[in-house]
């Protein structure tokens, strides 16, 4: 039996990357995943991969800066399997750059997709662990929260997410909901790829000097923080609520 047997979890942002591998690795353990991403056609090949191993899910497609969508998305998946055990807030986007440089329309962005997204997500979740008097929430955050060159947008928002996560622990645990953060470090997806770009730096060296200022001398990959994720998911985890736990292989600044 896997520890999250007849249990339903709803992972955004899980077309690829972090959310991709959450959603595989809790349907390992067992539960049935909905899989989100801005567009439904964007899940199959994560969907196809969970069913192929044995698993079940289904992919949605939901705006999770948009409050009715969110609402719509939730309650489907509600609908089609009878409860909600566990929401992963992984949805995230990059807007970065220098301060001077820095749009109104990127800080709006990805302060929206983060901490709007979260919010919303969380809001229309809890109403249902509520019912239960059970669930847990998980939220990203980022080693980028202690601060980060040309991500001030980005470290703001995965800042605040912590903030949201110790109340909404706070607020939540009366009705046996837990409430858990997870703050990665240099991890090898599109993301950090996207930002080798942006400086002009190729990625493979990229990866060479980021590992240099790691004690583990290693950049991480998606399933290292799935399987961190997978742990505030299972009832291991089950008198942890209001942390932030970092996933960077003790990096050295």
């Amino acid at each position: 039996m896997g520890k999250l047997d007849g249990q339903v979890a709803i992972v955004t942002g899980a077309a690829r990357g972090i959310g991709a591998a959450t959603a595989k690795r809790l349907a390992v353990d067992g539960a049935k995943v909905a899989v989100f991403d801005i567009k439904e056609e964007l899940t199959k090949d994560t969907v196809e991969a969970i069913r192929q191993a044995g698993g079940e899910a289904i992919g949605v497609g939901c705006d999770v800066t948009k409050a009715d969508d969110v609402e719509r998305a939730i309650e489907s998946v509600v609908q089609k399997w009878g409860r909600l055990d566990i929401l992963v807030n992984n949805a995230g986007v990059i807007r970065d750059n220098l301060l001077f440089k820095m749009t109104e329309e990127d800080w709006d962005t990805v302060m929206n997709v983060h901490l709007k997204g979260a919010f919303l997500c969380s809001r229309a979740a809890q109403k249902y662990m509520v019912q239960q008097k059970s669930g847990k929430i998980i939220n990203l955050s980022s080693t980028s929260a202690l601060g980060n060159r040309g991500q001030a947008n980005y470290a703001a928002a995965k800042a605040g997410i912590q903030g949201f996560t110790r109340t909404l622990a706070i607020e939540l645990g009366p009705f046996g909901i837990r409430v858990n953060a997870v703050a990665p470090g240099f991890i090898e997806t599109d993301m950090t790829r996207a930002t080798a770009e942006r400086v002009g730096v190729d990625y493979e060296a990229f990866k060479q000097a980021a590992s240099q200022q790691i004690a583990l001398r290693r950049t991480g990959k998606p399933e290292d923080v799935a399987n961190v994720i997978a742990f505030f998911a299972s009832d291991d985890s089950a008198y942890v609520s209001g942390q932030v736990l970092y996933i960077d292989g003790c990096r050295h600044r």
